[in-house]
C-alpha cells in the first residue's frame, strides 16, 4: 500500500498533540485479528454514557424488535424523565467501522437536541460484521427506523420530524438507511446527519492513499472494516448502494443532509463527493471539511478549538432544521 502514499495535509497542532497520546493506546491500523480484543476493551464507554444519562435526567428503556430476517434485535428509547407532549425523533446509528461499538456509542452527542426540542432518541443495536455481514447491519437499521415510525404516536414522536444520524460507520448506515427508506417508500425523514460517514468500499480516493499508517482509522483499518462487511465482494461490482452509499448514481428524493469530516482523514474525498452528488440532483446538503482534522477528532480531543467548531456547526444545522 505504501508505494501509493501521498502527502497528507498536516494535522491541526492541538490535534497532533492529542494524536501522540492516542497512539499509546491504539494503533493507526486495525487488523482483523484485533477485532475480538477491541470489542472487549472499555473504549465503548457504556457505563459513562449511563452515568451521563442519569446525571442529565434522561430515562432509557430497551425494546426487542424484529430485525433483518425477523431475528430479534434491541433498540433503546432515550428521553427526558417526565417528558410529555410530542417532539422530533432522533434515530441513531452508531459508529465502529461496521465491526465495533454498540448502540450507546455516540448517543451523548444527541442529548442536547432531545432536551431542547422535547425529542426522543431511538438507538439501534444492529449486528456487526464479520459475524453478520452485509446486508445485516443496514437492514437492522432500517428495521429499527420502521419500528420507530410505526410506534411514533406512543413514543411521542412527530412522524414528519424524524432525523436519522450517526458517526463514521453509523454515518454510512444512516445514509444507506435513508436510501432504503426512499426506495421502499418507507418512513419520511426530515434530515440525515452524516458525521464523517464511511461511504465507499473501493479504496480508490486520494485521501485513502494519504491517510495510510497515520492518524485514527487509516487506510488499513478501513480495508479491515469493509472486508469484514463485504467479504470477497469488497471493491467489486457486486456491492449495493445501501451497503456503500458512495456507489449510488441517483441521490434524488433524499432528505437534506449535513456532512462533516476532517481534511486529514480517509473519508474526506468520499464525503465531499457525496455532498456534491446531492447538490447535483437538487438535494439540500451542508458540508464542512475541518482543516487538520483526523477521523473522529471531536471525540478524541473535544476541548480543541476545531472540535468545538465542528460540534457547533452540527448544532447550528439541527437548530435550523428543527427550530
Amino acid at each position: 500500500m505504501t508505494d501509493t502514499t501521498l502527502t497528507c495535509p498536516p494535522f491541526d497542532p492541538e490535534l497532533e498533540a492529542a494524536l501522540a497520546l492516542i497512539g499509546d493506546q491504539m494503533p493507526s491500523t486495525l487488523t482483523p485479528e484485533m477485532i475480538p480484543m477491541l470489542r472487549q476493551s472499555p473504549v465503548t464507554g457504556t457505563e459513562e454514557v449511563f452515568a451521563l444519562l442519569d446525571e442529565r435526567g434522561f430515562t432509557r428503556r430497551d425494546v426487542t424488535i424484529a430485525g433483518h430476517d425477523g431475528d430479534d434485535i434491541v433498540v433503546s428509547v432515550v428521553e427526558k424523565a417526565g417528558r410529555t407532549g410530542t417532539g422530533p425523533g432522533f434515530f441513531h446509528t452508531h459508529g465502529g467501522g461496521m465491526i465495533l461499538g454498540n448502540r450507546w456509542l455516540g448517543v451523548a452527542g444527541f442529548l442536547d437536541w432531545a432536551e431542547r426540542f422535547n425529542g426522543v432518541i431511538v438507538t439501534v443495536e444492529y449486528r456487526l460484521a464479520p459475524e453478520f455481514p452485509d446486508p445485516y447491519p443496514v437492514e437492522d437499521c432500517y428495521a429499527g427506523l420502521v419500528w420507530t415510525a410505526e410506534h411514533a404516536q406512543e413514543l411521542g414522536i412527530e412522524t414528519n420530524r424524524i432525523l436519522i444520524g450517526g458517526g463514521s460507520a453509523g454515518g454510512g448506515l444512516a445514509a444507506g438507511t435513508a436510501l432504503l427508506a426512499r426506495d421502499r417508500k418507507g418512513p419520511a425523514l426530515i434530515g440525515q446527519l452524516l458525521i464523517y460517514p464511511m461511504l465507499d468500499d473501493r479504496d480508490e480516493t486520494v485521501s485513502t492513499k494519504q491517510v495510510d499508517g497515520i492518524g485514527v482509522w487509516d487506510r488499513g483499518s478501513n480495508v479491515t472494516g469493509w472486508t469484514a462487511l463485504l467479504g470477497d465482494r469488497v471493491g467489486t461490482d457486486d456491492v449495493s448502494i445501501y451497503a456503500a452509499p458512495a456507489r449510488a448514481t441517483d441521490l434524488s428524493g433524499l432528505p437534506p443532509a449535513f456532512i462533516d469530516c476532517g481534511s486529514a482523514e480517509v473519508f474526506r474525498d468520499e464525503d465531499v463527493a457525496y455532498a456534491t452528488k446531492l447538490w447535483e440532483v437538487g438535494v439540500q446538503a451542508e458540508l464542512h471539511v475541518w482543516a487538520g482534522g483526523f477521523h473522529g477528532f471531536d471525540g478524541f480531543a473535544p476541548h480543541s478549538a476545531v472540535a468545538q467548531a465542528m460540534v457547533a456547526a452540527r448544532d447550528d444545522w439541527v437548530n435550523r432544521l428543527l427550530g
